[in-house]
């Protein structure tokens, strides 16, 4: 018996490279869908640099080491 195809369902994540002011690159960070959610008008280069800059602050806390600020962002 066949099975019937699941709805595709959006990805649960984009991936974004990231370039800092002190010359450093990041390939590849991820970042939720749910935080993407453009209902109100905000782009998402906007909300996934948002969202980039928490991870980074949450990194900092941890390692005890500040990032740059971040130059750009761009969706993979």
């Amino acid at each position: 018996m066949a099975r019937k195809k699941s709805k595709s369902k959006s990805a649960p994540f984009m991936v974004f490279n990231v370039n800092y002011v002190d010359g450093m690159v990041t390939s590849n960070r991820r970042v939720s869908s749910d935080q993407l959610d453009q209902s109100f008008g905000d782009s998402i280069q906007d909300l996934a640099r948002t969202a980039i800059e928490n991870q980074d602050n949450e990194i900092a806390q941890r390692s005890g080491q500040r990032r740059a600020k971040i130059k750009s962002i761009t969706l993979v």
